[in-house]
């Protein structure tokens, strides 16, 4: 067997990248600035300048471009897309170098630096950082980069804390930035407040009208698009959950609430519904007010008995209406008193002969076994006993209908808030968070006395704090049935109240109930709680 000879064969690194050498490098850099407070000599446009400048005057490089992302976190790739346009011509081969002034220039998650010169090293890409004096050509460790970029993060993290600490410094005292973009009625004003945009106002106040009306949001938006009503973007094209988002936005009543959302995670950026997590602040009267305080109450009451309406029948069928409908305003609320299910509007054609009736759901769709005594109604007779029912609480009823409405509204109040006042109930709170202070220190000292009673007390706020929520909500409703109540009032008060005709939108206002006790006779609950009976005719 013959003897092995083993030559070894120096590196020689001038022999390496040949094509390279005989061209000059194409250079190109990234610059970033997050914020328009920076100072100067750090500038977006200092920066490119500076980069321009010096890749033209280097003999040896070639400049490809200067990719610049203004006013753009460095916390996350994802939305920087000059950035993304550079690394993409990386990946195509049309980049050897890339000059950046800094790691936090560069990247401020530390995994993303890390990742993305990895990346870079993989396809023979060389990044320089500038402030650090990193080449990672010659980077034999990834620990100082690591350790560097790290830092970046930490910085970040720390401005974010800090910027997230003065929002809320500056909510706490009333002061927040209106956003106009996508809103819809309002606009910057020339003292910097928002000013109402009269056009966009009438609008949403049809929105409004409408609704309390009784019209469907399908109906709403079907009128909004006709009329050639822009939405808040300027198309053209209104979607049902937009004008929910305009009805159910306190904004519109001249309030604002702060943060309903939240940033869960600073480095991913995700934004999450704030469910008590995060303090929110709400301020009273903050701007002026497109729809009046007392129809916004109104309209969330609306929203809310259209939400709640339940099965009258516990079969599972369409016996069981659980939604809202518009179309006609008995069509949830005559009710059948034999079996309780609602009335449906149906066409009768008898030898050739139209004749519109109401019949009982249940009895429509199982038979007299499950309602065998409602009777069906023909529509003219019921629409006259009606108007006839509204005449008479016009001619005479009006001082019993008002005493009914009052009894009403005191009775919810006292029923929700237990006779205590949201005032009263805060009083208590601010007492026993003083007293919670001034037993937190002693607990230190490991007393199972102290421990104890700071438990009873934290338990107590916490009931305390439920109640005054409720207290508050019930004097939302209280203010909007109230309001509600001066308004049926005022309208069958009215001297110019037509009642010549059956209306379904007076209906639809004044009637909370309609129900059939024979072929004879119809009950009639109006808002507030009178009843009046009222033969067929």
């Amino acid at each position: 067997m013959p003897e092995k000879h083993i030559t070894v064969i120096p590196a020689n690194p001038m022999l390496a990248n040949t094509r390279k050498r005989k061209r000059k490098l194409r250079v190109s850099a990234y610059c970033r600035v997050s914020t328009e407070e920076e100072e100067q000599q750090n500038s977006f446009e200092v920066q490119v300048a500076y980069y321009t400048d010096k890749i033209t005057n280097h003999e040896d490089w070639e400049l490809v471009g200067i990719f610049a992302d203004d006013g753009i976190s460095g916390v996350r790739t994802k939305n920087r897309d000059e950035f993304n346009r550079m690394i993409d011509l990386c990946r195509k081969g049309k980049i050897d170098l890339i000059l950046t002034k800094s790691i936090s220039r560069f990247a401020r998650n530390t995994l993303d630096c890390i990742r993305y010169v990895r990346l870079l090293k993989s396809w023979g890409i060389t990044v320089i950082f500038e402030k650090e004096n990193i080449d990672t050509s010659n980077m034999t460790s990834e620990m100082i980069l690591t350790c560097l970029s790290a830092f970046a993060q930490a910085e970040s993290e720390s401005i974010s804390s800090n910027v997230t600490k003065g929002i809320r410094m500056r909510y706490n005292q009333g002061k927040f930035s209106f956003r106009y973009k996508n809103s819809l009625g309002y606009r910057k004003g020339p003292d910097g407040r928002p000013e109402i945009i009269p056009e966009q106002a009438d609008a949403i106040l049809m929105m409004a009208r409408d609704f309390l009306d009784g019209s469907s949001l399908e109906a709403i938006k079907e009128k909004l698009e006709s009329q050639g009503v822009l939405t808040a973007t300027g198309g053209k094209t209104w979607s049902k959950e937009s004008i929910k988002r305009i009805l159910r936005n306190e904004r519109y009543m001249g309030d604002t609430l702060l943060q309903k959302t939240y940033t869960t995670n600073f480095l991913e950026g995700k934004v999450k519904k704030n469910q008590g997590e995060v303090t929110q602040y709400y301020i009273h009267g903050s701007h002026p007010a497109i729809i009046p305080r007392e129809m916004f109450f109104r309209i969330q009451e609306e929203f809310a008995r259209r939400n709640s309406k339940k099965a009258a029948n516990a079969k599972k069928s369409k016996t069981n209406r659980g939604r809202f409908t518009s179309k006609y305003a008995l069509s949830e609320r005559l009710v059948c008193g034999e079996c309780g299910s609602y009335y449906r509007r149906v066409t009768w054609n008898i030898h050739g002969r139209k004749e519109i009736v109401w019949r009982c759901i249940n009895r429509l769709e199982f038979g007299p076994k499950a309602c065998g005594k409602s009777p069906s109604l023909v529509e003219e007779s019921l629409h006259h006993a009606i108007l006839e029912a509204i005449r008479s609480l016009v001619d005479g009823h009006q001082e019993e209908m008002a005493a009914s409405l009052r009894e009403t509204l005191i009775d919810c109040l006292a029923g929700e808030t237990d006779g205590e006042s949201p005032q009263a109930l805060q009083g208590r709170i601010e007492e026993l968070e003083q007293e919670f202070d001034r037993l937190l220190p002693m607990a230190a000292e490991e007393n199972e006395v102290i421990d104890r009673k700071l438990k009873l007390i934290n338990d107590e706020l916490l009931q305390l704090k439920q109640k005054k929520k409720r207290a508050e909500h019930s004097a939302k409703q209280m203010e909007a049935q109230e309001a509600k109540a001066k308004e049926v009032m005022a309208m069958v008060s009215a001297e110019d109240l037509d009642l010549t005709e059956y209306s379904d939108t007076l209906v639809y206002r004044i009637v909370e109930r309609v129900t059939v006790l024979s072929k004879e006779e119809i009950r009639i609950r109006f808002v507030g709680g009178l009843e009046i009976s009222q033969p067929l005719i």
